[in-house]
């Protein structure tokens, strides 16, 4: 038997290393890199998270009540390095139906709200009411967070856009958001207002002139609009609250840094000026309850209830809970305070809200 050509060998061992080397090549994994993101795994790309909070540090924010068909939705933020971390329903409707259909609708809302890093994001099918509420609770939460962002460092130079709180009327809630500017309002514009029936007619006659009287003004002293005095009286109760907001944020930064006198106690004088900051409306079986408190140094030096529940037994409840409230805030100077007897709605609404008036304020 002939023996093979060394020369033969070398060629035959040469190819057979070339085949297996571009079967290796063949058999790569699908998960590289590329191939990765084109399948939707693996982490975005940093630069996803466009149109975010954009909101410095870390910090909790809640959103304005929004009102839907169905009860009120409320969403409430985690920020931490100007990206949203978590977000929740602080309220949610209930009851009946809406307790499967806010449970199914709820969990994805807020995981959408994470990934997207801002309102944009689709409605839950099933779930139109509580998707368009929870995206309008969400919206404000970000403008708070952006305004409390910008207004830390230059102050009130820069532009800020601040939701004020939903307050109800008879015909339906009103709620106003202001962009403010070198410290003057330079726009206004409603974000809820009663429509259906006249109110449509009656809500488009007062409120372009409702805006325009509050840039005028630069605040919340503004004349009713004839022949729509309730959607007037809640226009200027959400634009004042709006204003305490924007007043809250600008105080942060602006007076802490001092005149450059350093030791002379000009430092840390921003933290000993007085600001008022009014949380959000929440609702109970009994009427929406509201708190607005004066933090001074750090501390809740006074707290009082914007809305309350009225009518009926509701009047003398709620004359005997709120100042015990008030002064239970003051003294614990946080939301950790004990229901009144009697009054377990209402406490439990008044706590809520404190606790939102208080994360405002950075506690």
């Amino acid at each position: 038997m002939r023996k093979s050509h060394p020369i033969r060998r070398v060629v035959l061992a040469g190819a057979a290393t070339v085949s297996g080397i571009v079967l290796l090549l063949s058999l790569k994994p699908a998960t590289d890199p590329g191939s990765a993101q084109a399948a939707g795994v693996g982490a975005p790309p940093a630069a996803s998270a466009q149109g975010g909070a954009q909101a410095a540090g870390n910090g909790t924010v809640t959103g304005d009540a929004a009102q839907t068909q169905y009860g009120a939705v409320q969403v409430r933020l985690t920020v931490s390095n100007g990206k949203i971390t978590q977000a929740e329903a602080v309220q949610a409707p209930k009851g009946g139906q809406s307790d499967q259909i806010t449970a199914n609708a709820v969990p994805k809302l807020n995981q959408a709200a994470v990934a997207a890093q801002s309102a944009d994001i689709d409605s839950v099918s099933g779930a139109t009411y509580t998707s368009n509420g929870y995206k309008k609770s969400l919206q404000s939460a970000i403008d708070k967070a952006k305004a409390s962002a910008g207004s830390q460092g230059s102050g009130a130079a820069q532009a800020g856009t601040v939701t004020g709180d939903a307050v109800q009327t008879q015909y339906g809630p009103v709620q106003v958001r202001v962009t403010v500017s070198g410290g003057k309002i330079t726009k206004a514009e409603t974000v809820q207002a009663p429509s259906g029936g006249q109110s449509t007619n009656i809500t488009a006659n007062a409120v372009p002139k409702l805006n325009q009287a509050a840039v005028a003004a630069g605040n919340a002293d503004i004349d009713a609009v004839s022949g729509a005095t309730y959607t007037s009286n809640g226009y200027k109760e959400s634009l004042q609250s709006a204003l305490d907001k924007a007043s809250a944020g600008s105080s942060q930064g602006s007076g802490s840094q001092g005149s450059g006198s350093q030791g002379s106690g000009s430092q840390g004088s921003g933290a000993a000026q007085a600001s008022t900051v009014t949380g959000d409306a929440v609702q109970t079986q009994y009427g929406p309850v509201q708190v607005r408190i004066t933090v001074s140094g750090g501390k809740i030096t006074k707290a009082e209830t914007v809305q309350a529940p009225s009518g009926g037994q509701s009047t003398n409840i709620t004359a005997n809970a709120v100042p015990k409230l008030n002064q239970a805030a003051v003294a614990a100077g946080n939301a950790d305070i004990d229901a009144v007897s009697g009054a377990t709605y209402t406490s439990n609404g008044y706590k809520e809200s404190l606790q939102s008036a208080v994360d405002q304020a950075g506690g």
